[in-house]
């Protein structure tokens, strides 16, 4: 592997730009049927929302590796490999912004991109939190108070979602 990538965050950095290509790929599809274009645009923006958060949970391997990007994955790069990857990542979040302003157009494309952006950040802060691990398992089972931290990965990103399209829409009528 060594032959083809400078180290094992290379790697990782290429299979990152690959599922989200292939996410990219197949969200247009599962957009098309979750959004009625018909719907005002408060409900076309909340069903977005759920469509995306569905979305990004099915692909578990796709949020470990954008919750490990910033923090683990750019550290053993070059300069040209983290780059190339920093191109790839602006192209793939404007590609995600030209596809959610095609189903909220009200959004405008600034604040499409923005949401772009969000739903990575928000993915790549909130994933490690939505998978415990065994001994936090455990904790919550131990001790059911404990367990109000635990958070549904699908469920909260929609709503920090839904809560940014509602105020960016509410910006731009302004």
């Amino acid at each position: 592997m060594l032959r083809y990538f400078e180290s094992r965050e290379a790697v990782l950095l290429e299979l990152l730009d690959s599922a989200w290509q292939d996410w990219l790929g197949q969200l247009e599809e599962e957009l098309a049927g979750a959004v009625d274009a018909g719907a005002p645009v408060a409900s076309r923006a909340d069903q977005l929302a759920a469509a995306v958060a569905a979305s990004l949970a099915a692909r578990p391997i796709l949020c470990d590796l954008i919750s490990a990007q910033a923090a683990v994955l750019e550290r053993n790069v070059s300069p040209q490999v983290a780059a190339r990857y920093k191109r790839a990542s602006i192209a793939g979040i404007s590609a995600l912004g030209a596809m959610l302003l095609r189903f909220v157009p009200e959004l405008g494309e600034p604040d499409a991109f923005r949401l772009a952006g969000a739903t990575v950040m928000t993915t790549a802060a909130l994933w490690p939190h939505t998978q415990p691990s065994a001994a936090m398992l455990a904790a919550y089972a131990a001790d059911p108070a404990l367990a109000a931290m635990r958070l549904d990965f699908t469920a909260t990103l929609r709503e920090v979602l839904e809560v940014l399209t509602a105020g960016l829409l509410a910006r731009s009528s302004r």
